[in-house]
């Protein structure tokens, strides 16, 4: 149940070499770039990292590493004559995150000063340097990548013109979809659940252990198994509702419900610790009933009568009917929450909104289903439960991208492949205009670039 945002992780570890050749090699430097070094220690914390992510790589992961050290060190040197500035927002807000992260994953503050070998002050200063830096060389990046003519549709037709029919990109079948949406009521699922909490935690308060009846009741599998203890975590990586009201508690004390995007909850804090707490929790979640699907079905399939009987129009009745409020106010149409297009690959549909209509023609209704809604998408969880029926407005079939059917996407891939060009070039140019040396230890490797084949 956990809140947690999900950022890329730079282990500013002591070196752990596992390579033979690296072995009992004391720490040195191993590229210069310009004015910017890169350490040993740089690229075998990087190599740590991404071992640890399960990342692999066909060719020596050092090389690569090294080499997208090198080039991010140019886009470096280029920002400062650029006088390009730190986003210091976005730097302290991944610092923080960073931060808590570790400390939640290895149990506090002293617990991380003892595993990096560094007391925290000193901990934050190096991360600090390292996400400044990265924000300047994005920012680079991104202004070398945007500083191309704009695209035209002479280009998008020069393109489609220079490229064999079989290398054109292929585009899959579309589906452009409506639906009319009814909900459970969720407020008598609400109270029900409510009810269920109350009496457990009065039997909690007249003494029968929390950890026990959260084996048996609780919804969060993760914690459930432990009794509902959570472990001791950073308030950041929760819901906003549920950290205050376990920071308001006293350790052994159980909280009134707590709503959050998840559920309800009960919450017991066992531990405090600064920011930190190690709580046990009880989450319950609204359950629908049998009747509840039939009296929707029923409801949907009455509409669905009137449409086909052209009583109604389908647009209309979506206005009237569903209670979906995105798609409502536009007669019905779905839009895709990720990108606002009304077009839908296979595999952006809901499995149960697929299968409802994979079988239709455009004009044809769906019998009523039971699928998700996107409030849960933009929450970043599953969704609701909602009850739908869904028209086929237009059916794209897989084909061959053409300048009259695909302007946008073409366009959009026409507008990338200039970007990555103009990247190539910068980086190109500074490689041949910049003092770079690569130490003997990476002779052997085979760079993708051959420009730096060429600076060994």
């Amino acid at each position: 149940m956990k809140h947690i945002f999900i950022f890329s992780l730079c282990l500013l570890t002591c070196v752990s070499v596992s390579a033979q050749k690296y072995k009992g090699i004391v720490d040195k430097t191993v590229a210069t770039v310009g004015g910017e070094v890169i350490l040993l220690s740089d690229v075998e914390a990087e190599v740590q990292q991404m071992r640890a992510g399960g990342s692999s790589s066909d060719k020596d992961m050092r090389c690569e590493i090294l080499q997208n050290m090198m080039e991010s060190k140019l886009f470096l040197m280029q920002s400062r004559l650029d006088s390009l500035t730190v986003n210091n927002d976005m730097v302290e807000g991944n610092l923080t995150q960073r931060i808590d992260w570790f400390r939640t994953q290895l149990g506090g503050d002293e617990e991380m000063e003892k595993y990096f070998g560094k007391p925290l002050y000193k901990l934050r200063q190096e991360w600090r340097k390292t996400l400044e830096e990265q924000s300047l060389t994005e920012q680079e990046r991104y202004q070398v990548a945007d500083r191309i003519p704009e695209v035209t549709p002479f280009d998008v037709q020069e393109f489609l013109d220079s490229t064999a029919k079989e290398d054109l990109p292929v585009v899959p079948v579309k589906y452009q979809l409506s639906q009319i949406c009814i909900y459970p009521d969720r407020e008598a699922a609400a109270v029900s659940v409510k009810e269920k909490l109350l009496n457990l935690r009065e039997r909690i308060i007249g003494g029968e252990k929390f950890a026990t009846l959260a084996r048996i009741y609780s919804e969060d599998p993760g914690s459930a198994r432990r009794g509902g203890e959570l472990g001791l975590a950073s308030k950041s990586i929760f819901w906003p509702a549920f950290s205050d009201a376990a920071m308001a508690l006293r350790p052994g004390t159980v909280s009134q419900i707590v709503e959050t995007p998840d559920g309800y909850h009960i919450i017991e804090v066992l531990e405090k610790k600064g920011d930190m707490f190690n709580a046990r929790h009880i989450l319950l979640k609204p359950q629908y009933t049998s009747a509840d699907r039939d009296n929707a079905f029923k409801k949907l399939d009455s509409i669905k009568t009137e449409i086909m009987a052209d009583n109604i129009k389908f647009e209309l009745a979506a206005r009237f009917f569903s209670e979906d409020p995105a798609s409502r106010t536009n007669g019905g149409q779905m839009a895709d929450p990720s990108t606002g297009s009304a077009y839908f690959e296979i595999d952006q549909l809901k499995p149960a909104d697929y299968a409802a209509i994979k079988d239709l023609k455009p004009g044809e209704i769906s019998e009523p289903v039971e699928s998700l809604d996107n409030e849960g998408y933009l929450q970043g969880r599953q969704g609701n439960l909602v009850y739908k029926i869904i028209r086929v407005d237009k059916i794209i079939p897989a084909h061959t991208a053409s300048f009259e059917n695909d302007y946008t996407q073409i366009l959009e891939g026409v507008r990338q492949k200039k970007q990555m060009e103009a990247v190539d070039a910068f980086l190109e140019e500074k490689i041949k205009s910049t003092y770079i040396i690569i130490d003997p230890l990476f002779k052997e490797c085979e760079f993708s670039r051959e420009s730096w084949n060429a600076r060994k």
